[in-house]
């Protein structure tokens, strides 16, 4: 996910609070704590919802 984010022009996280965030323009995105495995769906749309970021734009369609 971060990779991607980095792909879209975000840059790359740092430190806020207790999550790593990550920034474009105006636009801040908490990124979840780094785990193993996927992210669950619900919880990617959320994300990209805030992130301001298309399903079009994700997929790089």
């Amino acid at each position: 996910m971060v990779k991607r984010l980095q792909e879209l022009s975000f840059e790359v996280p740092y430190a806020g609070g207790k999550h790593p965030q990550m920034r474009r323009g105006d636009i801040t995105v908490i990124i979840p704590n780094l785990h193993e495995g996927d992210i669950s769906v619900g919880l990617l749309s959320r994300l990209l919802r805030q992130a301001g970021v298309s399903r079009e734009e994700w997929l790089g369609e």
